[in-house]
């Protein structure tokens, strides 16, 4: 079976680097690397063993769906392996998820290990990634056994995953209604157990994700959060992403529109920012940290309301 690696990338010069880098330790490596490069040129890039196609496809209305679908459309392998391009994979990484789809079909979603800040400083270190990485812990652990079924479309995740060519076009891609960020995971995952494509977890398939500030839940795209959450409840008849949306609400930058959506009231500003970004000592952002933390205000200034008033004796 040939198995073609897709990703996407816009600037990320270095991330991308060290992308091709650990590819080039793969057991098994692919029939090639396939970038969708979401700007107006091509990346200088490290040699490999196996060819690297690059799809320049222009900085005009951002789509991660879209820029999935080229990479997927040109690329050659039977096997499809889609990765972020801030992850370096583990030399297994091929080889286990070729092993997955020998056992099982449907769409594999491999073991993710955050770095933290200066990880990646010595250069291609994997004993030492591996006693750094952390698991996030808003997303599934490795299942028990090599495979685990994943019974929950929300859970779909494409930073690491893999599938064969054929089921991709069969589901007819991502959805390249939702442009710019969020959503578009949720519904592929939903259109594939529509469609009866199961979702596994794999135990390996392991992917080290390159520490960069990043801001969770996304108030920096909450005009693309907004409108594609529009697109997932006109298609699917209920919405989706509801704690960012619920965060969102509760900084004040949203409010229910009354018929189920939303209206956005105001931009986010630099104290949002400050209240969303990954801090240097934490390997990924987390958003239930930050709705939590949002939930509590909300709790005491709500009970501080109901409180009676004071009056003087």
């Amino acid at each position: 079976m040939t198995i073609s690696v897709c990703t996407l990338a816009h600037g990320r010069d270095e991330h991308l680097q060290y992308l091709v880098r650990g590819l080039n330790h793969s057991r098994r490596p692919p029939c090639e690397l396939v970038v969708a490069a979401m700007q107006d040129r091509r990346y200088e890039l490290p040699e490999t063993g196996f060819p690297i196609r690059q799809i320049v496809l222009g900085t005009d209305a951002i789509c991660l769906a879209k820029a999935r679908n080229v990479a997927a459309e040109h690329a050659r392998g039977e096997m499809l392996v889609f990765l972020d391009v801030d992850c370096i994979p583990a030399p297994s990484l091929i080889q286990d998820y070729a092993a997955a789809l020998a056992l099982e079909d449907g769409i594999f979603m491999g073991e993710v290990g955050y770095l933290p800040s200066g990880a990646t400083v010595g250069g291609i270190d994997f004993e030492t990634f591996e006693e750094l990485a952390v698991e996030h812990s808003e997303r599934a652990g490795p299942p028990p056994g090599f495979l685990g079924s994943c019974e929950d479309y929300r859970c779909f995740w494409s930073l690491n995953f893999a599938m064969r060519k054929a089921t991709f076009a069969q589901l007819g891609g991502f959805d390249e209604d939702y442009v710019g960020y969020g959503g578009e995971d949720t519904d592929f995952g939903r259109v594939a157990t529509s469609n009866g494509v199961p979702l596994w977890w794999v135990r390996g398939a392991k992917a080290y994700h390159q520490y960069h500030k990043h801001h969770m839940p996304p108030v920096h795209h909450l005009d693309s959060v907004l409108a594609n959450a529009a697109v997932f409840a006109r298609k699917w008849g209920h919405s989706t992403m509801d704690h960012w949306l619920r965060a969102f609400s509760l900084m004040g930058l949203i409010e229910s529109d009354g018929s189920g959506g939303w209206r956005k009231l105001r931009d986010p500003s630099e104290a949002h920012l400050a209240l969303t970004r990954q801090q240097e000592h934490q390997p990924y952002a987390s958003s239930a940290w930050v709705l939590e933390k949002l939930e509590d205000q909300e709790s005491r200034g709500s009970a501080a309301s109901r409180a009676p008033a004071m009056t003087a004796a």
